[in-house]
């Protein structure tokens, strides 16, 4: 049976008062199908269990903020494994696709670790120092702001005419936030791109 705390049976109490019953119904039903799950149980049992630290933590993709478990290792200095926070409030221990995966974000050997450039008109990338590439991306943004920025522009009066008005902005940049962002990033990007004259400033996540 499954206990009662304060009195209230809980969600996380029934699960697991009727696990253990739903399992073995299961296992008969597969038996009477012919099926013997035991060989699946066996090598289940042989999967070793990551152990270390639990420390509560929150998804960094978009703003629902869902709950999450990462399980480290204090002595080596990693991450072991990120899951869902069953007493996350938000979330109940679910996590979409993208939170699921955030243990990718850490350890993940087909991630690329070297910026990749592949110049007008080529057919392969080049891999380039990090400081080229911050250099290169901020002579192209000051190229485009100085070609494209506008100080006045005719706007409606409210009289029904139009009248110059000074805008300080570019339509030739816009900013696409990624949804690794989280929201202190946010915060000082469009800061940037506000003080840059940018008009046009979205994230993906909210896509």
């Amino acid at each position: 049976m499954a206990e009662r705390t304060g009195g209230k049976l809980t969600r996380r109490d029934f699960l697991k008062g009727t696990a253990g019953v739903a399992g073995t119904a299961v296992a008969v039903e597969l038996v009477a199908l012919g099926i013997d799950p035991r060989p699946v149980e066996a090598k289940a049992l042989a999967v070793p269990l990551k152990k270390g630290k639990e420390v509560p933590s929150i998804c960094p993709y978009c703003a629902v903020g869902c709950g999450q478990i990462v399980t480290v290792d204090p002595a080596a200095g990693k991450i072991l494994d990120i899951q869902g926070n069953p007493d996350s409030p938000i979330s109940e221990g679910t996590l979409c696709p993208k939170g699921a995966a955030t243990y990718q974000l850490v350890d993940n050997p087909h991630r690329w670790t070297k910026v990749k450039y592949r110049a007008p008109g080529s057919d392969r990338w080049e891999e380039k120092p990090l400081s080229w590439a911050m250099d290169r991306i901020a002579e192209r943004v000051k190229e485009t702001r100085d070609a494209a920025f506008n100080e006045f522009q005719d706007m409606p009066d409210g009289k029904g005419g139009t009248a110059k008005k000074r805008v300080m902005n570019t339509y030739a940049i816009a900013s696409l936030g990624g949804a690794t962002m989280d929201n202190e990033w946010n915060y000082i990007h469009q800061k940037l791109m506000h003080s840059l004259g940018v008009v046009f400033v979205e994230n993906q996540a909210r896509i």
